[in-house]
């Protein structure tokens, strides 16, 4: 009989059925690294979303044979321990291909429009004391005409392409050559960030993607040009960041991600208070509807990977 542990499931926020084999299934909230050992001791397949799974956890647990990782990213999974032996990872494919372009495309109108700017002021009073029925104070940019920079053209860097395209945008790809889509034109990263008015980054966290946005690619972007970041902490140095913004070397940025989440020890993002800047709490891809299709997918994995046929394999 296999031996299921859910080490984090109170990062799902769905309905997860039980797999239709023989099996003990045991979930816990939230999982320390300290606890990993004791709670995997006789776990045959490890589900886990966030709590990270290394060569020296791993080389202490020879039962298990899966590790099904609640979500798109692996990054927490040492995968090349797992490779050299003979543990599956599978994760979760096409899930978000709708609610994470959406947010980020949410993300950019805000700050595009500057609502939270005129937000701010209505709430302080300022509108009842103009003297005509409107005021100009932030500017206001359209999307239509304007150029997006997708970093990344995997299913979500495609979803904002579709997006994007609908409200008459011109897209430009920066992503490995040749590209992946007939329709995708491949543009050199720099000319991404010289020529786009937003720049979105869909990649994952790679050590060749670590910090890919520094001080140098910002002071390429437009004066006017807005950063999103809905795919990983640490593709961008929050630091830089955080004095482009101060300096006004770029517009604006929309952020759903940090390099440490949560961010106990603080982040520099943390201390920004200012409307041209949206943080919010990676749950770009947390809709209802993803959610669950997450969660069908994750039992999908363990199910197909039991009955002999496994399909989204990363190892």
């Amino acid at each position: 009989m296999q031996n299921i542990v859910f080490l984090d499931r109170s990062t799902l926020k769905a309905q997860v059925r039980r797999p239709s084999f023989k099996h003990r299934w045991t979930e816990y909230d939230t999982t320390a690294a300290n606890e990993v050992h004791e709670r995997l001791r006789d776990a045959t397949i490890v589900i886990t979303n966030k709590v990270p799974l290394r060569g020296d956890a791993l080389s202490r647990l020879p039962n298990i044979k899966l590790i099904a990782v609640a979500a798109t990213g692996y990054d927490v999974i040492d995968v090349g321990y797992c490779v050299a032996n003979a543990i599956a990872v599978t994760n979760i494919r096409h899930y978000a291909s709708h609610t994470v372009p959406e947010h980020a495309f949410a993300l950019i109108l805000a700050l595009r429009r500057n609502l939270l700017a005129y937000r701010e002021d209505v709430l302080s009073g300022k509108w009842k004391e103009v003297d005509q029925f409107c005021f100009f104070d932030h500017p206001i940019r359209d999307l239509s005409g304007a150029t997006i920079g997708i970093i990344g053209e995997g299913e979500l860097g495609k979803g904002m392409a579709v997006i994007a395209r609908g409200f008459g945008m011109k897209v430009l790809f920066a992503d490995h050559s040749p590209p992946k889509a007939a329709d995708v034109e491949f543009t050199p990263l720099d000319t991404v960030l010289k020529e786009s008015d937003i720049v979105s980054l869909h990649v994952p966290l790679t050590p060749a993607t670590r910090n890919m946005i520094g001080q140098e690619q910002l002071r390429m972007m437009k004066r006017t040009a807005l950063l999103i970041n809905t795919a990983r902490g640490g593709l961008v140095d929050e630091t830089a960041l955080a004095e482009a913004l101060q300096e006004r070397i770029i517009a604006g940025a929309g952020f759903d991600v940090l390099t440490n989440e949560p961010p106990k020890a603080g982040n520099p993002l943390l201390e920004l208070r200012m409307p041209n800047f949206i943080l919010t709490p990676h749950v770009a891809w947390a809709s209802e509807g993803a959610m669950q299709f997450l969660a069908d997918q994750l039992i999908d994995n363990v199910e197909k990977f039991m009955a002999g046929s496994p399909q989204h394999l990363v190892t």
